[in-house]
């Protein structure tokens, strides 16, 4: 079960909070689930070079909060704050002109966010590296961030061979059926000459104790 879900999704509501929070009534939910969809994929396209690690959504009286996890925050909020400006602008014409607050949030550790490692890998693999020595480096470098464990696994023509393969590396703990244990996961795909490569990873952080649940940021 723990192999085959998200593991953040699997525990939502038990050591993890929801990416978007909001309320609508039936005549606005796919509005807005669509403009959630828009916000992300503008972001995460437009500034994918700012290591992005996640973005928040949050609705309160008519105004869109936008809180974005990045590892080079320098790169999104730009000379003054001019990039911040720009974006803000863009959001509106997404939401036709909705009041849009960006917020951004710092990632310390960027070996220790599993999809900040996972798109390092998948570009690593974009620049024809051997796929068995990016995932190795990104291990190594994930450990001695002080993790409890780390798991990679990357799908489909690797190295160029004929038939689609699945192969994956480990280190540490990694238990994902247990419900309490702090489970970051990621995903990223490389786009080769050879086809898609799918890289997953799954860093444990250590557990999360009844009575202390985990905030938003987490440990970044």
């Amino acid at each position: 079960m723990g192999q085959k879900v998200n593991p953040h999704g699997m525990r939502v509501g038990i050591i993890k909070g929801w990416d978007t929070q909001w309320y609508a009534d039936k005549k606005e939910f796919s509005v807005y689930l669509k403009e959630d969809y828009e916000i992300r994929t503008f972001i995460k396209k437009k500034y994918y070079a700012a290591a992005i690690s996640k973005i928040l959504i949050e609705r309160a009286a008519g105004r869109i909060i936008v809180t974005v996890y990045t590892g080079r925050p320098g790169v999104l909020i730009g000379k003054a704050g001019s990039e911040i400006e720009v974006i803000k602008k863009e959001l509106a014409k997404l939401t036709k002109g909705k009041n849009v607050s960006i917020n951004v949030n710092e990632v310390r550790k960027i070996d220790a966010d599993a999809q900040l490692v996972a798109e390092s890998v998948a570009q690593q693999l974009e620049k024809r590296m051997s796929f068995r020595r990016a995932m190795k480096q990104a291990i190594g470098k994930t450990m001695r961030a002080g993790v409890k464990g780390v798991k990679m696994q990357v799908s489909g023509r690797l190295d160029g061979r004929e038939i689609a393969g699945t192969e994956h590396y480990h280190d540490g703990s990694i238990p994902l059926q247990t419900l309490r244990a702090d489970i970051d996961y990621g995903f990223a795909e490389a786009h080769t000459t050879f086809g898609m490569i799918g890289v997953k990873c799954w860093i444990y952080k250590g557990e999360v104790l009844k009575g202390a649940k985990k905030s938003e940021g987490g440990n970044k």
